[in-house]
């Protein structure tokens, strides 16, 4: 980009992209009403423009006076000069502003490298954002599925002793439901592991549309979940929740189950907040209760009472 102007002050040519972007045309017009030059003098007239020579200059043209150029002026040795101009590192601004392009400056103009150098930052950043977004989302994949049973997609055992964990360091009120299939080995044995697989399915289905958000349900592998309700310890409700996952269990449902007898077994162990109970230990109070429920007849729930005793040994034959 550059002006000529000469030695009246008269603006007597104008570059291409000069003239593009100012607006309206500056040929023909007084260069002191177009120009304002601000730094580091402020010349009024050509001999003090002239005067300027070798230091570099700042201006704005009245067309944009937000856009702040750098130039230098040349005499032409007949009073007149050439004032050289760019963007300075107002360049990307500009670009943007006007829509410019690399044919709008001169090949070796260092211009065109700082708009390629812009260029390939804003694509090395863009690309750095979709890297990072794509690890992450990986990472968060590969998070859930160290906590997700691959066939059900309920939480496997990790998934459940990151819940006990959580429960172990809190002083939370907490259920325990140990939930066990069934019949399920004679249903695999006589109509194929595909129709086992099915049940499985099945059950978590069941399971998370009764349970509500906050809770927890894993599958321990086979046919056994294990259920945690954090601040659930109301034996009417929980009695409720139990027997309406056995009952939505046995009910009917579509091809390959539509004739496959369907039930559960459920034990139950509560930890109240005011009373210490490890996790784990509530686990194997809820695996007694269900062992009970498997006694009574099986398709039942039942809670962990003191009398059933801490390990499965402790058990009366036929409890």
């Amino acid at each position: 980009m550059h002006l000529c102007v000469d030695g009246c002050g008269c603006i007597t040519q104008v570059g291409r992209s000069l003239d593009r972007i100012a607006g309206e045309t500056l040929l023909g017009r007084p260069f002191f009403d177009r120009v304002a030059i601000f730094g580091p003098a402020r010349p009024v007239c050509m001999a003090e423009l002239a005067g300027l020579e070798t230091q570099p200059i700042r201006l704005s043209l009245t067309e944009m006076p937000d856009i702040v150029l750098r130039g230098c002026v040349i005499p032409d040795g007949d009073g007149g000069a050439i004032i050289d101009l760019s963007f300075g590192i107002a360049i990307v601004d500009a670009v943007r502003k006007f829509n410019l392009s690399a044919q709008d400056f001169a090949p070796c103009d260092l211009a065109v490298e700082l708009l390629f150098l812009q260029e390939a930052k804003s694509s090395a950043i863009s690309a750095s954002f979709s890297l990072n977004a794509r690890l992450n989302g990986e990472k968060l994949a590969a998070e859930s599925d160290a906590v997700t049973d691959e066939l059900t997609g309920l939480g496997n055992r990790r998934a459940l002793d990151n819940a006990m964990s959580r429960l172990g360091r809190s002083n939370t009120a907490y259920a325990m439901l140990h939930l066990d299939l069934d019949r399920f080995k004679q249903v695999n044995d006589t109509l194929g592991h595909d129709v086992g697989d099915a049940l499985l399915k099945h059950a978590a289905r069941v399971m998370r549309r009764v349970l509500r958000k906050e809770d927890v349900v894993a599958r321990m592998g086979g046919d056994e979940f294990v259920i945690v309700c954090p601040g659930l310890v109301d034996r009417a409700r929980l009695d409720q929740l139990a027997r309406q996952i056995i009952g939505d269990l046995s009910a009917s449902v579509d091809p390959p189950l539509a004739k496959v007898p369907i039930g559960a077994s459920i034990g139950i162990a509560m930890a109240r907040s005011d009373r210490k109970l490890a996790p784990d230990h509530a686990l194997k109070r809820a695996d007694i209760a269900l062992y009970a429920a498997k006694r009574s007849g099986r398709g039942c729930h039942r809670f962990w009472q003191p009398e059933l005793g801490e390990t499965l040994c402790d058990m009366a034959p036929g409890e």
